[in-house]
Parts: C-alpha cells; sequence; structure tokens
C-alpha cells in the first residue's frame, strides 16, 4: 500500500482528536445570567484552557512527527498500519485525560488530579510505546518499505526520539508519588522536546530537483511493481 493512503487516514484522526479538545471548554459559562458572573466563570476556567492548550500542541506536534516518519518511506505494509492503529487508538483518547485533568486540577474534585495526571501519563506513555515501536520496525523494514538510503544514524535518531518514552514514565511516577501539577509541568516539556526534529530529514527535504525527480520517478516505479503484485494476490 502507497503510505499516502496510511498517512491521510492519519492526519483524519489526528483532526478528530485535535477537535475534540474544544468540546471540554463549551460548558464554561453556559449557566451565567449576567457579566459579572461569566466574567468569573471565565476566570476560574484556567485549568481548562491550560489543559487545552497543553493537549493542542502535544497533538500538534505528535502529527508533525508522524508525518516526519511516514514521509521516510513509500510503501507500508500490514505490520506497521498495525502499528500505527495502536498509536492512533493513543491519539484519539488523549481529550479523556483532558478533560478529567481540567476538572480535577482545582476546585471541589482537586482530591482526584493526582490520579487524573497520572491517567494522562498513561495514556502519553502507551502513545509513546506507539512512536518507538512505529520507528524502530519502520528503520528495521526500511528497504522493503521503499526508504531512501539517505536515512542517516537511525540508531541515534533512535535513541532521540524514544528518549520521552522515559521521561513520560518518570512524570507519570511523579504524578502517583509526589505532585500532579509537576507531573503535568514535566507533560509540557516533554512537548517542547518533541516540537525539536529528533528524526532524519525525509528525502527530497533538502534535495534539489533532479534528485527529486529521481526519487518521484523511483518512487511510482515502486507502486506500479506493487500494483502488479496485488493483482497477483498479495494480501494488501
Amino acid at each position: 500500500m502507497d503510505s499516502r493512503r496510511a498517512e491521510s487516514f492519519s492526519d483524519g484522526v489526528f483532526a478528530v482528536a485535535i477537535t475534540i479538545l474544544v468540546f471540554n471548554l463549551l460548558p464554561v459559562g453556559a449557566r451565567t445570567i449576567s457579566s459579572r458572573q461569566l466574567t468569573h466563570a471565565l476566570s476560574l476556567a484556567w485549568p481548562q484552557y491550560a489543559a487545552y492548550a497543553v493537549s493542542f500542541l502535544t497533538i500538534g506536534i505528535m502529527w508533525l512527527n508522524h508525518h516526519t516518519m511516514l514521509a521516510q518511506v513509500t510503501r507500508v505494509d500490514r505490520r506497521l498500519l498495525a502499528l500505527n492503529l495502536f498509536l492512533l487508538m493513543g491519539v484519539v483518547a488523549i481529550p479523556f485525560p483532558t478533560a478529567l485533568v481540567a476538572e480535577h486540577l482545582t476546585g471541589q474534585f482537586r482530591a482526584g488530579g493526582q490520579i487524573a495526571a497520572v491517567v494522562y501519563g498513561l495514556v502519553m506513555i502507551a502513545i509513546s510505546i506507539g512512536y518507538s515501536a512505529m520507528w524502530l520496525y519502520l528503520v528495521l523494514h526500511r528497504e522493503k518499505l521503499g526508504a531512501s538510503a539517505s536515512m542517516r544514524s537511525p540508531r541515534t535518531a533512535s535513541i532521540r526520539f524514544s528518549a520521552g518514552l522515559a521521561a513520560y514514565i518518570v512524570a507519570t511516577l511523579l504524578a502517583a508519588f509526589a505532585s500532579a501539577a509537576a507531573a503535568l509541568t514535566l507533560y509540557g516539556v516533554i512537548g517542547v522536546y518533541y516540537l525539536f526534529d529528533h528524526l532524519p530529514a525525509p528525502a527530497g527535504a533538502s534535495a534539489g530537483p533532479a534528485r527529486t525527480g529521481t526519487y518521484q520517478a523511483g518512487a511510482a516505479a515502486d507502486g506500479a511493481g506493487t500494483a502488479i503484485t496485488d493483482q497477483a494476490g498479495d494480501p494488501f
């Protein structure tokens, strides 16, 4: 299967997940009857704003890294698609712990703040495992998946890219045994870490017109070969 089909499906899931986040803000000030009450309600809703901003940026950064991963290859197989589905299952669940954190960070429900932060961390750990598994599979099968030979230092990239998994585990333990606020701060720091590019640049990102044209021609040839294989009975 062409990697662009998998990327298009994934883009749709990311778009849904990032849109659902705003639903947590809709009840803010819904039952106020005066401007003073509305102002007061809006000022007390800062946990919702903070949770929305952190999760929105986190999903956005995840989308950037997901695009960079799939841009490395021209084809995907069933195993890579399964790993991608596991990853997307975690991504689309992010609005749930986001709502928990916003609801229990302050106010009368603040006693559940640590549990909410732990749930948030567990979702992030699952997503990090999905990213690490996808990248490791891509590196180990890069020739089969039509990756460019310009994938430099895959081992170094793998270590840097997977470092966030250990950080999310530390942050989750911090939420469970110490401070929910400190854990949430660390979650935000991890998001900033992934804002920087830790993966090799996709083929053609810095290539000239001639090299890009050659790469596209090779990808087209690969796609034609895949289509012939499909007609012969390939399960994909």
